[in-house]
């Protein structure tokens, strides 16, 4: 394929990688400061460590793999031609740059409710507006875009890959998430998750 177009496709992948995770350190620094504390960064168990290992095995590839594509030929970062198409390339754009404008959007509305792990001293108000309205974790549903926008940048086995890694860390931590969310709302998170979906809206 041409070179130019190639150049494009890793360099929104990367960009999309470090652009999220850069927005994530600051975030979380914003946080801190506006609450006096972290925000639960550090994992506290060996579930959390664990689930800690694989996002930062998704990190590792989603950044490294730009750099790999076209210069090592490894079967899990090898790209066949026929899946390429310029379609690809606009999709690819467009779901990253959809994956984090959506994720802007969540830190909005959560404000200074929004945390990375669970302290199960802590009684945050509980988030139903904007996309939480629809999706109970929509925040991991915008990731998945962006990374849906990396299997379409690049089609590879590792892209893949990760996305499936992601989505078994997403839908872990989802379920750790809402088991300490009812513990304390109570029957009013109940009601919410009976008209949310976990990850993608609920269609009926």
């Amino acid at each position: 394929m041409p070179g130019d177009e190639m150049f494009w496709r890793r360099a929104v992948v990367l960009a999309g990688a470090l652009i999220y995770w850069g927005g994530v350190l600051v975030q979380g620094r914003r946080i801190r400061k506006r609450i006096g504390r972290s925000p639960n960064l550090k994992p506290r168990n060996v579930r959390e460590r664990l689930l800690w290992a694989g996002w930062t095995l998704v990190i590792v590839f989603w950044l490294g793999q730009p750099f790999l594509v076209g210069n090592l030929d490894l079967p899990g970062i090898r790209i066949n031609p026929a899946c390429l198409h310029p379609a690809g390339l606009i999709g690819g754009i467009q779901l990253t740059v959809a994956g984090y404008a959506g994720t802007i959007w969540c830190y909005v509305i959560m404000g200074n409710a929004w945390r990375i792990g669970i302290n199960r001293e802590e009684k945050n108000r509980l988030v139903t507006d904007g996309p939480f309205r629809r999706i109970r974790h929509p925040i991991y549903a915008f990731q998945d875009l962006m990374l849906l926008g990396a299997v379409l940048l690049l089609p590879t086995i590792c892209s893949i890959a990760i996305l499936l890694l992601h989505l078994l860390c997403v839908f872990a931590k989802a379920r750790d998430e809402e088991a300490y969310l009812i513990t304390v709302h109570g029957e009013d998170y109940r009601q919410y998750m009976g008209r949310t979906g976990r990850i993608f809206p609920k269609l009926w």
